[in-house]
Protein backbone atom coordinates (compact mmCIF):
# COMPACT_ATOMS: atom_id res chain seq x y z
CA UNK A 1 0.00 0.00 0.00
CA UNK A 2 3.05 2.29 0.72
CA UNK A 3 4.90 1.77 -2.61
CA UNK A 4 1.52 2.69 -4.11
CA UNK A 5 0.76 5.68 -2.39
CA UNK A 6 4.62 7.10 -3.60
CA UNK A 7 2.99 7.16 -6.91
CA UNK A 8 -0.08 8.83 -6.59
CA UNK A 9 1.59 12.19 -7.88
CA UNK A 10 1.51 10.13 -11.17
CA UNK A 11 -1.85 10.34 -11.53
CA UNK A 12 -2.56 13.64 -13.07
CA UNK A 13 0.25 14.24 -14.60
CA UNK A 14 -0.77 10.76 -17.05
CA UNK A 15 -4.24 11.41 -17.32
CA UNK A 16 -2.94 15.15 -18.63
CA UNK A 17 -0.82 13.19 -21.17
CA UNK A 18 -3.91 11.02 -21.91
CA UNK A 19 -6.37 13.36 -22.87
CA UNK A 20 -3.98 15.71 -24.96
CA UNK A 21 -2.89 12.64 -27.08
CA UNK A 22 -6.91 11.51 -27.31
CA UNK A 23 -7.91 14.95 -28.14
CA UNK A 24 -6.35 15.11 -32.11
CA UNK A 25 -6.76 11.02 -32.05
CA UNK A 26 -10.42 10.85 -31.87
CA UNK A 27 -11.27 14.09 -33.40
CA UNK A 28 -9.47 13.89 -36.83
CA UNK A 29 -8.35 17.45 -36.65
CA UNK A 30 -4.40 18.32 -38.14
CA UNK A 31 -4.62 21.66 -36.60
CA UNK A 32 -5.30 20.22 -33.43
CA UNK A 33 -2.81 17.95 -33.49
CA UNK A 34 0.33 20.57 -34.54
CA UNK A 35 -1.27 22.28 -31.50
CA UNK A 36 -0.89 19.66 -28.72
CA UNK A 37 2.71 18.82 -30.76
CA UNK A 38 3.94 22.11 -29.70
CA UNK A 39 2.11 21.85 -26.20
CA UNK A 40 4.35 18.68 -25.65
CA UNK A 41 7.55 19.26 -26.96
CA UNK A 42 7.24 22.34 -24.42
CA UNK A 43 6.42 20.06 -21.33
CA UNK A 44 9.29 17.90 -22.30
CA UNK A 45 11.50 20.54 -22.18
CA UNK A 46 10.16 22.04 -19.15
CA UNK A 47 10.46 18.53 -17.03
CA UNK A 48 13.72 18.31 -17.95
CA UNK A 49 14.96 21.55 -16.63
CA UNK A 50 13.30 20.71 -13.77
CA UNK A 51 15.01 17.95 -13.14
CA UNK A 52 17.89 20.40 -12.36
CA UNK A 53 15.71 23.90 -11.19
CA UNK A 54 13.31 22.17 -9.44
CA UNK A 55 15.65 19.69 -7.26
CA UNK A 56 18.49 21.20 -6.90
CA UNK A 57 17.65 25.44 -7.12
CA UNK A 58 20.19 25.85 -9.77
CA UNK A 59 18.68 28.39 -12.32
CA UNK A 60 19.99 27.94 -15.87
CA UNK A 61 19.38 30.15 -18.89
CA UNK A 62 21.42 27.36 -20.90
CA UNK A 63 19.12 24.65 -20.69
CA UNK A 64 18.02 24.93 -24.81
CA UNK A 65 21.82 23.96 -25.48
CA UNK A 66 20.95 20.30 -24.78
CA UNK A 67 17.84 20.41 -27.16
CA UNK A 68 20.09 22.16 -29.95
CA UNK A 69 23.29 20.49 -29.62
CA UNK A 70 21.51 16.74 -29.42
CA UNK A 71 18.85 17.91 -32.45
CA UNK A 72 22.14 18.91 -34.63
CA UNK A 73 24.06 15.35 -33.83
CA UNK A 74 21.31 13.32 -34.53
CA UNK A 75 20.12 15.63 -37.27
CA UNK A 76 23.36 15.61 -39.14
CA UNK A 77 23.30 11.19 -38.25
CA UNK A 78 20.05 11.08 -40.21
CA UNK A 79 20.36 13.70 -43.42
CA UNK A 80 24.18 12.98 -43.95
CA UNK A 81 25.09 9.16 -42.59
CA UNK A 82 21.44 7.67 -43.10
CA UNK A 83 20.85 6.53 -39.92
CA UNK A 84 17.11 5.77 -38.75
CA UNK A 85 15.22 7.73 -36.59
CA UNK A 86 15.26 5.88 -33.78
CA UNK A 87 19.16 5.45 -33.38
CA UNK A 88 19.75 9.49 -34.40
CA UNK A 89 17.32 10.42 -31.32
CA UNK A 90 19.49 8.41 -28.96
CA UNK A 91 22.55 9.93 -30.40
CA UNK A 92 21.12 13.00 -29.66
CA UNK A 93 20.12 12.44 -26.32
CA UNK A 94 23.57 10.44 -24.94
CA UNK A 95 25.56 13.62 -26.92
CA UNK A 96 23.82 16.15 -24.76
CA UNK A 97 24.13 14.00 -21.79
CA UNK A 98 27.99 13.61 -22.37
CA UNK A 99 28.48 17.59 -23.12
CA UNK A 100 26.39 18.32 -19.83
CA UNK A 101 28.78 16.12 -17.79
CA UNK A 102 31.87 17.72 -19.26
CA UNK A 103 30.36 21.07 -18.87
CA UNK A 104 28.79 20.37 -15.27
CA UNK A 105 32.10 19.40 -14.12
CA UNK A 106 33.23 22.96 -14.80
CA UNK A 107 30.14 25.04 -14.22
CA UNK A 108 28.03 23.13 -11.59
CA UNK A 109 30.98 24.70 -9.28
CA UNK A 110 29.46 27.87 -9.55
CA UNK A 111 26.36 29.20 -7.59
CA UNK A 112 23.38 31.21 -7.68
CA UNK A 113 23.59 34.15 -10.24
CA UNK A 114 27.34 32.96 -11.21
CA UNK A 115 26.17 29.56 -12.18
CA UNK A 116 23.23 31.30 -14.02
CA UNK A 117 25.05 33.71 -15.99
CA UNK A 118 27.91 30.89 -16.88
CA UNK A 119 24.36 29.09 -18.81
CA UNK A 120 24.55 32.14 -20.71
CA UNK A 121 27.82 32.15 -21.62
CA UNK A 122 27.60 28.61 -22.60
CA UNK A 123 24.46 29.22 -24.58
CA UNK A 124 25.79 32.11 -26.36
CA UNK A 125 29.10 30.28 -27.04
CA UNK A 126 26.82 27.20 -28.93
CA UNK A 127 25.72 28.96 -30.92
CA UNK A 128 27.83 30.75 -32.42
CA UNK A 129 30.20 27.05 -32.81
CA UNK A 130 27.18 26.12 -35.05
CA UNK A 131 27.35 28.71 -37.05
CA UNK A 132 30.87 28.23 -38.02
CA UNK A 133 31.21 24.42 -38.26
CA UNK A 134 30.68 23.86 -42.03
CA UNK A 135 29.94 19.85 -41.58
CA UNK A 136 26.56 21.06 -40.64
CA UNK A 137 26.05 23.70 -42.93
CA UNK A 138 27.30 26.65 -40.65
CA UNK A 139 24.79 29.28 -40.73
CA UNK A 140 22.43 28.05 -43.38
CA UNK A 141 21.92 24.77 -41.38
CA UNK A 142 20.82 21.68 -42.53
CA UNK A 143 17.94 20.25 -44.85
CA UNK A 144 16.17 16.65 -44.73
CA UNK A 145 16.02 14.88 -48.14
CA UNK A 146 12.31 14.63 -48.93
CA UNK A 147 12.71 10.58 -50.06
CA UNK A 148 14.12 9.86 -46.26
CA UNK A 149 10.21 10.07 -45.50
CA UNK A 150 9.42 7.33 -47.64
CA UNK A 151 10.69 4.63 -44.94
CA UNK A 152 8.24 6.49 -42.64
CA UNK A 153 5.63 6.05 -45.39
CA UNK A 154 5.64 9.20 -46.50
CA UNK A 155 5.79 12.84 -45.20
CA UNK A 156 2.28 12.87 -43.80
CA UNK A 157 2.61 9.50 -41.90
CA UNK A 158 5.94 10.43 -40.76
CA UNK A 159 4.42 13.76 -39.10
CA UNK A 160 1.44 11.73 -37.48
CA UNK A 161 3.87 9.38 -36.02
CA UNK A 162 6.56 12.02 -34.35
CA UNK A 163 3.69 13.28 -32.69
CA UNK A 164 2.71 9.70 -31.13
CA UNK A 165 6.76 9.70 -30.49
CA UNK A 166 6.91 12.90 -28.83
CA UNK A 167 4.13 12.08 -26.42
CA UNK A 168 6.07 8.50 -25.52
CA UNK A 169 9.13 10.85 -24.67
CA UNK A 170 6.58 12.98 -22.73
CA UNK A 171 5.71 10.00 -20.96
CA UNK A 172 9.60 8.73 -20.19
CA UNK A 173 10.04 12.79 -19.44
CA UNK A 174 7.69 12.56 -16.57
CA UNK A 175 8.14 8.91 -15.27
CA UNK A 176 12.21 10.27 -14.91
CA UNK A 177 11.19 13.62 -12.55
CA UNK A 178 8.64 11.14 -10.71
CA UNK A 179 11.08 8.48 -9.62
CA UNK A 180 14.72 10.88 -9.52
CA UNK A 181 11.77 12.68 -6.94
CA UNK A 182 10.77 10.00 -4.79
CA UNK A 183 14.58 8.74 -5.01
CA UNK A 184 17.06 9.13 -2.40
CA UNK A 185 18.99 10.55 -5.01
CA UNK A 186 16.08 13.15 -5.68
CA UNK A 187 16.39 13.64 -1.71
CA UNK A 188 19.58 14.58 -1.74
CA UNK A 189 19.11 16.69 -4.74
CA UNK A 190 16.33 18.41 -2.68
CA UNK A 191 18.64 19.10 0.37
CA UNK A 192 20.86 20.67 -1.71
CA UNK A 193 18.16 23.40 -2.75
CA UNK A 194 17.56 23.96 0.64
CA UNK A 195 20.97 24.59 1.65
CA UNK A 196 23.73 22.98 0.17
CA UNK A 197 26.48 23.26 2.83
CA UNK A 198 23.87 21.76 5.25
CA UNK A 199 23.18 18.87 2.49
CA UNK A 200 27.06 18.12 2.52
CA UNK A 201 27.90 17.91 6.51
CA UNK A 202 24.88 15.41 5.97
CA UNK A 203 26.65 13.42 4.08
CA UNK A 204 25.50 13.92 0.52
CA UNK A 205 28.15 14.36 -2.21
CA UNK A 206 26.99 17.76 -3.68
CA UNK A 207 29.12 18.08 -7.05
CA UNK A 208 28.69 14.53 -7.77
CA UNK A 209 24.63 14.66 -7.15
CA UNK A 210 24.39 17.77 -9.01
CA UNK A 211 26.34 16.92 -12.29
CA UNK A 212 23.94 13.67 -12.26
CA UNK A 213 20.97 15.64 -12.48
CA UNK A 214 22.24 17.91 -15.17
CA UNK A 215 23.45 15.13 -17.06
CA UNK A 216 19.82 13.72 -16.63
CA UNK A 217 17.91 16.91 -17.67
CA UNK A 218 19.91 16.97 -20.71
CA UNK A 219 18.67 13.97 -22.49
CA UNK A 220 15.45 14.19 -22.99
CA UNK A 221 15.95 18.00 -24.94
CA UNK A 222 18.37 16.13 -26.66
CA UNK A 223 16.48 13.53 -28.34
CA UNK A 224 13.13 16.42 -28.61
CA UNK A 225 15.53 18.13 -30.53
CA UNK A 226 16.32 15.09 -33.28
CA UNK A 227 12.57 14.49 -33.41
CA UNK A 228 11.75 18.18 -34.23
CA UNK A 229 13.75 18.46 -36.41
CA UNK A 230 13.00 15.51 -38.14
CA UNK A 231 9.36 16.83 -38.31
CA UNK A 232 10.58 19.79 -39.47
CA UNK A 233 12.58 19.21 -42.29
CA UNK A 234 15.79 21.72 -41.73
CA UNK A 235 17.56 23.04 -38.98
CA UNK A 236 18.80 25.98 -38.62
CA UNK A 237 21.00 27.67 -35.79
CA UNK A 238 18.82 29.96 -34.80
CA UNK A 239 15.69 27.45 -34.35
CA UNK A 240 18.56 25.14 -32.60
CA UNK A 241 19.35 27.33 -30.12
CA UNK A 242 16.41 30.30 -29.53
CA UNK A 243 17.70 33.18 -27.46
CA UNK A 244 14.06 33.07 -26.20
CA UNK A 245 13.58 29.79 -25.24
CA UNK A 246 15.90 29.93 -22.32
CA UNK A 247 13.17 32.66 -20.11
CA UNK A 248 10.29 30.64 -21.79
CA UNK A 249 11.36 27.79 -20.00
CA UNK A 250 11.78 29.21 -16.69
CA UNK A 251 8.43 30.84 -16.91
CA UNK A 252 6.55 27.60 -17.54
CA UNK A 253 8.62 25.60 -14.77
CA UNK A 254 7.73 28.43 -12.35
CA UNK A 255 4.61 29.27 -13.21
CA UNK A 256 3.29 25.78 -12.82
CA UNK A 257 5.35 24.75 -9.83
CA UNK A 258 8.98 23.75 -9.68
CA UNK A 259 9.96 20.52 -7.67
CA UNK A 260 6.93 19.50 -8.63
CA UNK A 261 6.16 16.22 -11.62
CA UNK A 262 2.91 17.78 -12.58
CA UNK A 263 3.97 21.70 -12.14
CA UNK A 264 5.94 22.10 -15.22
CA UNK A 265 2.65 20.35 -17.67
CA UNK A 266 0.64 23.05 -16.35
CA UNK A 267 3.14 25.90 -16.47
CA UNK A 268 3.89 24.60 -20.24
CA UNK A 269 0.33 23.93 -21.00
CA UNK A 270 -0.79 27.35 -19.27
CA UNK A 271 2.53 29.43 -20.69
CA UNK A 272 1.85 28.01 -24.48
CA UNK A 273 -1.44 29.26 -24.31
CA UNK A 274 -0.66 32.66 -23.39
CA UNK A 275 2.19 32.84 -26.00
CA UNK A 276 -0.65 31.80 -28.81
CA UNK A 277 -3.15 34.54 -28.06
CA UNK A 278 0.44 36.93 -27.79
CA UNK A 279 1.74 35.97 -30.95
CA UNK A 280 -1.45 36.75 -32.78
CA UNK A 281 -2.16 39.69 -31.04
CA UNK A 282 -1.03 42.94 -32.98
CA UNK A 283 -0.17 44.90 -29.92
CA UNK A 284 1.48 42.29 -27.58
CA UNK A 285 3.42 40.22 -30.80
CA UNK A 286 5.85 42.54 -30.69
CA UNK A 287 6.98 42.57 -27.14
CA UNK A 288 6.11 38.47 -25.60
CA UNK A 289 9.40 38.39 -24.33
CA UNK A 290 8.57 41.53 -22.12
CA UNK A 291 5.75 39.81 -21.17
CA UNK A 292 7.29 36.64 -20.46
CA UNK A 293 10.25 38.48 -18.09
CA UNK A 294 7.11 40.45 -16.50
CA UNK A 295 5.03 37.28 -15.72
CA UNK A 296 8.67 35.55 -14.44
CA UNK A 297 9.03 38.68 -12.04
CA UNK A 298 5.55 38.75 -10.38
CA UNK A 299 5.72 34.52 -9.84
CA UNK A 300 8.98 35.14 -7.84
CA UNK A 301 7.74 38.02 -6.09
CA UNK A 302 4.05 36.97 -5.19
CA UNK A 303 3.86 33.08 -6.01
CA UNK A 304 7.15 31.45 -5.60
CA UNK A 305 5.74 28.02 -5.78
CA UNK A 306 3.86 28.30 -8.74
CA UNK A 307 0.52 26.96 -8.84
CA UNK A 308 1.05 23.94 -7.67
CA UNK A 309 2.09 25.57 -4.62
CA UNK A 310 -0.79 27.79 -4.41
CA UNK A 311 -3.21 24.85 -4.96
CA UNK A 312 -1.73 22.53 -2.20
CA UNK A 313 -1.90 25.30 0.32
CA UNK A 314 -5.28 26.00 -0.31
CA UNK A 315 -6.57 22.08 -1.43
CA UNK A 316 -4.47 19.88 1.58
CA UNK A 317 -6.90 16.96 0.90
CA UNK A 318 -5.59 16.93 -2.76
CA UNK A 319 -1.14 17.15 -1.67
CA UNK A 320 -0.77 13.59 -2.30
CA UNK A 321 -1.89 14.05 -6.13
CA UNK A 322 -1.08 17.35 -6.55
CA UNK A 323 2.92 16.69 -6.75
Amino acid sequence: MKNWQKHTGLILPILALVSMVLWPTISGSVAARESIFTILKAIALASSLNILLGYTGYVSFGHIVYYGFGGYIGFFLLTSQGWPLWAAMLAGGVSSALLAFLLGKAILRLRGAYFALATIGVNEAMRNLITKLDFIGGPTGLTLNFKTYLAYGGAAKALEMSFYVLALIVLAAILLSHFVRISKFGLGLLAIRENEDAAEVMGVNAPDAKTWAYVLSAIIPGIVGVLFFFKNGNVEPHDAVPLHSPIELLVMVMLGGQGTVLGPIMGAFAYQGMRGFLVTNAFFKDIQLSVSGAILLMIVLFFPSGAIGWLRQRLPALRRILA
